[in-house]
C-alpha cells in the first residue's frame, strides 16, 4: 500500500472559520477532559495501599477501569446524547482526538516520551476526518463535512488512481491548511544499491562535504531574521497578557518563524534534489541528532535541521531511484580513505587531512565523506573498495538504473533539472 500525504492551502470564507475554530475549541475541551480523567485515575493509584499521598487527590473507586480508548469512546458517545455542543461536531473527529491521546500515552512508555500537556485554544492547532465520501473533489473545491465545498489552493495534481483517505485541517500562522492522506493499493519494491556512489559528512563548519570534494555553506536561517524577531520579543514583555494587542504581537512572531521554518525546509528540498542529481547511491552517517541539539552549539544545529534534512533525503531519493543507506558513524574523519590507516584524532581547528601513511591531502570533510562512501560500499557489496577508493571510475553496481513503478504513478520524470544551492 503506498500512502502520500499532500498539502495545500485553503480559503475558507468567513462562516467556515467559525465553524473550524469552534471544532478545534470543542477537540480541546474534549482532549483536556480525557487528560485530566487519565491522570486522575493514576495519581490515585501512586500511592502504596498502606500510606495516604501528602497532596490532596480524587478519590477514584477501585473498581473502576483504566479509561483507555475504547471505554473514553465509550462515554463520549452518551455524553453526546445530553450535550448539544459535543452534538455539534463531527464524531469521528472527537474519536480522533482520544485515538491520539491514546497514541501519546503509548509513546510515553515506548519511546520514553514526555507526559501528555493540557492544551489551551493556541495549542490545539489541527483535527482529523477520518473518511471522506467519494467524488469529493471538484476543480479547487472539495466537500468536508460540517464546512460543505471549501476553496482551496490547487498548487499540486493529485496523481490518477490515488484515492483521498483521511483531510487534516491544520491551522498556521499564515492560514489554514489540508493535508490530504492519499492512498493507491501497489507494491513498490524497494531501490537497489546501483550507479555512482556518493558520501556525505554532515557538519557546523560546512553544512556537506561530499565524496566528490562539493563543500555546501551552512545558511543561517535564523540569524538573518534574529534582529527582527528580538525586537518583536522584547516588545512581548511590556504586552498585559490576554489582551488583543499581545495576541496581535504573537501573530507576527509565529508568522515570522513559520517563514524562517518554510525558507529551509525549501533550501532542504533543493539540495537533496542537487544531490539526487549527482548520484544513484547516497550514504550518510546513522546519527542522532537529538543530542546534537543539547549541547553547547545547540542553536546552531537546531537552525540547522539536521535531522529534517535527512527524512527529506531519504523521501527525494526513494521518489527518485536513488539509493540512500545509513552507515557507522564512528572514526569517519580518524580514519584515511586511500589507505585505511588510523590517523588518529583530530581538533577543530585542523581543517586538511594528511595521511602519514600514504601522504593522501585532502579537505577534512571531504575525506570524512569517502570514508563514509567506502562504508557504504562496503555495506552494500560486501567487500572492501579501498584498492580504488579515491578513483574516478568507482561504481557500485552494474546493473543500470531502471525507471520504477513509483515514477509512472507520480507522474514525475527520473531525471528533474538541478537546482542552486548557492
Amino acid at each position: 500500500m503506498l500512502t502520500l500525504t499532500y498539502e495545500y492551502k485553503l480559503i475558507p470564507h468567513d462562516r467556515q472559520i467559525k465553524v473550524i475554530e469552534h471544532t478545534l475549541n470543542i477537540c480541546r475541551s474534549v482532549w483536556n477532559y480525557a487528560l485530566r480523567e487519565r491522570k486522575d485515575w493514576l495519581k490515585s493509584r501512586k500511592s502504596p495501599v498502606n500510606a495516604c499521598s501528602i497532596e490532596q487527590e480524587y478519590i477514584i473507586p477501585p473498581d473502576l477501569p483504566y479509561p483507555n480508548y475504547h471505554n473514553q469512546a465509550k462515554a463520549l458517545t452518551e455524553a453526546k446524547k445530553t450535550n448539544e455542543i459535543l452534538k455539534s461536531v463531527n464524531a469521528q473527529v472527537l474519536q480522533q482526538v482520544l485515538r491520539t491521546l491514546d497514541r501519546a500515552f503509548a509513546d510515553m512508555q515506548s519511546k520514553n516520551l514526555g507526559f501528555p500537556r493540557f492544551k489551551n485554544k493556541y495549542r490545539m492547532r489541527s483535527y482529523v476526518y477520518p473518511q471522506m465520501i467519494k467524488d469529493c473533489l471538484k476543480a479547487n473545491q472539495i466537500k468536508l463535512p460540517q464546512l460543505g465545498w471549501v476553496k482551496f489552493r490547487r498548487s499540486r495534481k493529485i496523481p490518477d488512481g490515488f484515492e483521498i483517505k483521511q483531510a487534516r485541517i491544520v491551522r498556521k500562522a499564515s492560514g489554514y491548511f489540508m493535508m490530504l492522506s492519499l492512498q493507491l493499493d501497489v507494491k513498490i519494491p524497494d531501490v537497489p544499491f546501483q550507479g555512482h556512489p556518493l558520501g556525505i559528512d554532515l557538519g557546523l563548519d560546512k553544512f556537506l562535504a561530499t565524496s566528490d570534494g562539493e563543500l555546501v555553506e551552512r545558511p543561517r536561517f535564523l540569524n538573518h531574521l534574529h534582529r527582527k524577531l528580538k525586537l518583536l520579543q522584547r516588545r512581548l514583555r511590556n504586552k498585559q497578557k490576554g489582551s488583543n494587542n499581545r495576541h496581535k504581537l504573537n501573530q507576527k512572531i509565529a508568522r515570522l518563524h513559520q517563514r524562517i521554518s518554510d525558507t529551509r525546509k525549501d533550501w532542504h528540498f533543493k539540495l537533496a534534489h542537487h544531490l539526487c542529481d549527482q548520484a544513484q547511491s547516497i550514504f550518510i552517517e546513522d546519527i542522532d541528532f537529538r543530542s546534537w541539539g543539547r549541547g553547547m552549539l545547540s542553536k546552531h544545529c537546531l537552525d540547522a535541521a539536521f535531522g529534517q534534512f535527512v527524512t527529506i533525503l531519504k523521501w527525494v531519493g526513494w521518489k527518485r531511484d536513488v539509493y540512500v543507506a545509513e552507515v557507522d558513524k564512528n572514526f569517519t574523519s580518524q580514519i584515511c580513505p586511500n589507505c585505511g590507516s588510523h590517523t588518529g584524532k583530530k581538533t577543530l581547528d585542523v581543517r586538511k587531512h594528511n595521511c602519514p601513511e600514504c601522504g593522501y591531502k585532502t579537505h577534512r570533510d571531504v575525506a570524512a565523506a569517502q570514508v563514509i562512501r567506502n562504508r557504504g560500499i562496503e555495506k552494500a557489496l560486501g567487500h572492501s573498495v579501498l584498492e580504488n577508493a579515491c578513483g574516478d571510475g568507482l561504481t557500485g553496481a552494474v546493473t543500470p538504473s531502471q525507471e520504477s513503478v513509483k515514477q509512472e504513478i507520480l507522474n514525475v520524470s527520473l531525471r528533474i533539472p538541478r537546482h542552486s544551492v548557492a
